[in-house]
């Protein structure tokens, strides 16, 4: 009898468990504003796509290069993984200032995209109260290597824990600025266009997803783009509120949302293949618990 395929992650990591939750969304725009502060990153990103007219189409693409990854099978996450490096490895971008043309693919662009993602997706998740362990922490930044191998990445030179990424943040700290391009990609996000009919919302629900994300920026981040950065543990708490009201959004009615990756990888997989923080706790109550942290 032929196994299901569980996919590049399967049920049993925490990438599995993690990337159901509501808090993604505020951790996928996070990550925007952090990427935008490495020029040569951000001018690819700005040279090369409409991001000023399609942004939401960005934000869409890469939501579903995350949920195809973690929840599709090994092949769609190995062809959605070609795809993206057929496109990197045709793009181009030139610096304004010194004339040089570069590719968007150079390992220091990927690999930074890369960190921003999986830092901004750790610090939303953890800090608006998803119940990850340090130990699940360092499990999640070294199970994302394999994304980081699907864009065109070595995982050998990637960080697989905590302190690796912290360290490389530190690294590469010098380099980051708040250029022209990331000045449009602040106010885009900060007062997207939306047609009339949407204008409602933009004011109730994105302005707050928005700013909850670049507040839960770090001080230099927000030293850069040239806003006093706010009290941490009032951010904390504002995160902590969301992602309870956010939780409370039955997860079946969540997952029914087009493309339903995650109710696919069910179906695929069985009942057992749910994503829960309940299995969080069960997994860190085994590989955490006294005695077999370390073992």
């Amino acid at each position: 009898m032929h196994d299901p395929d569980p996919g590049l992650f399967g049920p049993r990591s925490v990438t599995w468990q993690m990337h159901a939750d509501p808090m993604m969304w505020v951790a996928g725009v996070r990550a925007l504003y952090l990427q935008a502060l490495h020029p040569r990153a951000v001018r690819g990103v700005m040279q090369n796509s409409d991001f000023r007219k399609d942004a939401w189409g960005r934000l869409m693409r890469t939501a579903g290069f995350v949920a195809t990854i973690t929840y599709g099978t090994t092949r769609a996450a190995e062809k959605y993984g070609a795809r993206v490096r057929t496109i990197h490895r045709l793009l181009r971008a030139t610096d304004p200032e010194t004339g040089e043309v570069y590719g968007i693919d150079e390992p220091d662009l990927l690999l930074w995209v890369h960190c921003a993602e999986v830092d901004s997706y750790l610090q939303v998740e953890r800090r608006s109260g998803l119940p990850l362990t340090d130990a699940q922490a360092d499990r999640y930044v070294a199970e994302q290597r394999e994304a980081a191998r699907l864009v065109g990445l070595d995982p050998s030179h990637v960080p697989a824990t905590c302190a690796d990424l912290a360290a490389y943040f530190e690294e590469v700290r010098p380099l980051l600025a708040a250029g022209p391009e990331a000045s449009d990609v602040d106010a885009f996000l900060r007062h997207p266009p939306v047609p009339a009919p949407l204008v409602p919302a933009r004011a109730l629900l994105w302005r707050r997803v928005a700013a909850l994300a670049y507040d839960s920026l770090p001080a230099h981040a927000h030293e850069l783009y040239g806003r006093a950065a706010p009290p941490q543990p009032a951010v904390d708490r504002r995160l902590r509120t969301t992602g309870a009201v956010l939780r409370r959004i039955p997860a079946r009615l969540r997952w029914l949302l087009p493309p339903r990756h995650i109710v696919k990888a069910m179906a695929r997989l069985g009942p057992g293949s749910r994503p829960s923080p309940y299995e969080l706790r069960r997994q860190a109550a085994i590989l955490d618990g006294p005695g077999r942290a370390q073992r």
